[in-house]
């Protein structure tokens, strides 16, 4: 389901194009993992939150279907330092044929001993991030229907603010990888971004859904002054060649 901001609308608004501020929530943890995608076996990690991160983080606190987190902003709060850990994890990535198969076959067993590996991982260690965002609330949701009444922006944002001035989550956020959970609440005015500059390259910005599946969209991101913007639209879906290959190893000596 596609949710946009007709271009006319934004240009009407302030604050870049949006009717309300922006929405911060600040997310902390001793470790973070926001791993890069060119690299196939071993994970190593952005040296800053991304975009799709902050997002899950957000959704994790509060979210419904009728609506979408559109990042906009990502601030460093803690000066980048890195953490090197082993993991244990499985070589093979399991595929719709494995799907099918389980499901055919209530007798077939996958064996997670027989598929152990362990892989290093370059993580980030003391991590903290201001989120700024906004709510895209759907189409059809702000029409309503006979069932359900007409949707608002405005409810949306007070139900996750008072979500995170209580601590409340749906589940768990995490920072990049589960085993690294992550805490939350209000902006503290005494944080201050870390005097940080760098280009990271590409980054994911979004995934869309359709009738073939996932695709990815992508910008190139780069952090000025501990801060990373995040462009309203992605480069275009041809500017970036990813690998076709699986990035899990798939044998020995891979």
């Amino acid at each position: 389901m596609t949710m946009t901001v007709p271009a006319v609308r934004r240009e009407a608004r302030g604050n870049g194009g949006w009717a309300f501020p922006d929405l911060v929530v600040e997310a902390w943890g001793d470790a973070a993992c926001f791993t890069r995608p060119e690299l196939k076996a071993e994970r190593v990690s952005y040296q800053v939150m991304t975009p799709s991160a902050a997002r899950g983080v957000l959704e994790a606190i509060f979210w419904k279907p009728q609506f979408r987190y559109v990042v906009r902003r990502i601030e460093v709060l803690r000066p980048v330092s890195w953490l090197r850990v082993r993991r244990n994890e499985v070589k093979s990535m399991i595929s719709p044929q494995d799907v099918k198969r389980l499901q055919g076959d209530r007798r077939h067993r996958y064996d997670v001993e027989s598929d152990r590996d362990q892989r290093s991982t370059l993580a980030l260690r003391d991590v903290r991030y201001r989120i700024h965002a906004q709510i895209v609330v759907a189409p059809d949701a702000l029409a309503g229907s006979a069932k359900y009444p007409p949707a608002s922006e405005e409810k949306y944002r007070e139900q996750l603010r008072r979500r995170v001035e209580r601590g409340a989550c749906f589940s768990q956020p995490f920072l990049g990888c589960r085993e690294f959970a992550a805490s939350f609440g209000k902006a503290d005015p005494q944080e201050s971004p870390v005097r940080f500059s760098e280009e990271l390259g590409v980054m994911l910005h979004s995934i869309e859904y359709g009738e073939d599946g996932e695709s990815y969209r992508w910008f190139r991101a780069s952090v000025v002054d501990g801060v990373l913007e995040v462009p309203q639209e992605p480069l275009p879906g041809d500017a970036v060649m990813m690998p076709s290959a699986s990035r899990r190893a798939t044998g020995p000596g891979v």
